[in-house]
Parts: C-alpha cells; sequence; structure tokens
C-alpha cells in the first residue's frame, strides 16, 4: 500500500492510498492513536470515492463515533477507467429508467460482474488497512452501500466473516437474494417506496432474503436518490451499537 501525505480539516484526517491498481481514501480521527472499527462505505454507480455526499457520510462517522472509515473506487468508476462491458450495462440501465421502467434486470446483471471483480479488491483492502496501527488487525468493519455500493457489500457481507455489520439499501433481489442469505451479521435495509429504478417488490424480497436474526426495514417514500437526511444518523447509531460493542469485547 501506498500512502500521500494526510491532511487535517477540523476533527478529521484524510490520506490517499493505492493498492496495487486499487484507489482508495482512509479517514481518521485527527488524532488518531491506536486501533478502531474500520468502516467501509460503497457509493452509487458511476460516482467517485470523495464523492461530496461520501464523505460528508464518513466524516460524520469519524468525527461522531471516533471510527475509521474507507471507500475505493469501484473498477470502472471514479479514477479507474471503465471497459467496453461496462459501458454496456451502464447504457443498458439508464435506456430502462428513460423509458420508465425498473432497471432492477439490468442492475442485477451489471451489480453481479462487478461484485466478481471489487470483492476480492475490498478483501484486499481490509488486509491492508488492517496492518495500520489507527485500524488494527483484531477489530471489527462494517459496511455502508446503496444502490451499486449495496450490491457489491451483500456479496461481500456473504464471505467476509470481518464485516460485523452493514446497513445496505436502493438494491433488489435479482442477482443478490442467494448472497443475502449467507448474511447472518445485524443488517439495517433502507428502502425507497417510489424508487423508480428497483421496483418495490424486488426490494422487499431482497429484505426477506437475508438470513440475518437481526434485521431492520427503514421504508421512506421518495425517489431513488431522496433518501432522508435522518437515515444517515439512524446508520451511526447502528454502527456504533454493533461496532462500539463488538470491539470493546474481551480479545479485540
Amino acid at each position: 500500500m501506498r500512502m500521500s501525505p494526510a491532511t487535517t480539516s477540523g476533527e478529521v484526517r484524510e490520506v490517499l492510498f493505492t493498492l496495487g491498481d486499487i484507489s482508495g481514501v482512509l479517514w481518521l480521527p485527527a488524532g488518531a492513536a491506536g486501533p478502531r472499527p474500520l468502516l467501509l462505505l460503497a457509493y452509487g454507480g458511476g460516482q467517485h470515492k470523495k464523492a461530496p455526499g461520501l464523505v460528508a457520510q464518513a466524516e460524520r462517522f469519524v468525527a461522531a463515533c471516533g471510527f475509521a472509515a474507507a471507500a475505493i473506487d469501484a473498477p470502472g468508476s471514479g479514477d479507474r477507467p471503465r471497459s467496453a462491458p461496462d459501458d454496456q450495462l451502464l447504457a443498458a440501465v439508464r435506456a430502462r429508467a428513460a423509458a420508465g421502467e425498473p432497471a432492477g434486470p439490468a442492475f442485477a446483471s451489471y451489480n453481479a460482474g462487478l461484485a466478481r471483480r471489487a470483492v476480492p479488491e475490498w478483501q484486499a483492502t481490509l488486509t491492508a488497512l488492517g496492518e495500520l496501527d489507527e485500524v488494527g488487525p483484531d477489530h471489527p468493519a462494517g459496511f455502508w452501500g446503496m444502490s451499486q455500493g449495496a450490491g457489491v457489500g451483500v456479496a461481500l457481507a456473504a464471505v467476509e466473516p470481518r464485516i460485523k455489520a452493514a446497513v445496505f439499501g436502493l438494491a433488489g433481489q435479482e442477482s443478490l437474494a442467494a448472497a443475502a442469505a449467507l448474511v447472518t451479521v445485524p443488517v439495517e435495509f433502507v428502502l425507497q417506496w417510489d424508487d423508480q429504478l428497483i421496483a418495490r417488490e424486488s426490494g422487499l424480497a431482497l429484505f426477506d432474503a437475508f438470513g440475518s436474526a437481526e434485521k431492520t426495514l427503514h421504508a421512506n417514500p421518495g425517489g431513488h436518490g431522496d433518501i432522508p437526511p435522518f437515515e444517515r444518523e439512524s446508520s451511526m447509531r447502528f454502527f456504533a451499537r454493533h461496532l462500539l460493542a463488538e470491539s470493546s469485547r474481551p480479545g479485540t
């Protein structure tokens, strides 16, 4: 892992890093010393690891809870080149959206291919960041991901035991039901009741598919991009409850 010089703004220190072809960013409390829970954040399709909304979310988690937080550019997004198959699948998603049709089937095909590439990258990132003194290898990790980020996050949480809690949303069951059944950590799931891209029934089916004994559905009116601001506060309380409790157990 190669890390750029850190910049500090208020209570948060930000460090850009690369790990092979992976480009990412790590946020830490300004005076961070010693290990802490790590929160992984994944954005929606076509966004950048430093999209304003994602940065604001990360800084809130870091400043309020003392977490470390990290995001990486997905294959074909942000600072990473996009392939011809990426362009074709994104065009199919946009065409369905323009026609007023749910994009679930097109999303399913795109996210399935993306997850096959992105899950190993997130696992490598978890391992590399765990070598830092401010994170540590034995402290719990959480995953926050919406839309495309949820598609990757569900696949990751299904196979990665270091993920101890997850917030997902704006995703359907088409390519994710089987992976969701393998997810057993606490889950908070955000569904937009009038989502124009993901059919309501598909989102509800995905929530139902999670194998978690503790899972909570947050359904709000509005379209795909209309998640209410208070859901951010709910996510923060959820992760504080689960990751801080996990971190304080003997042996962690």
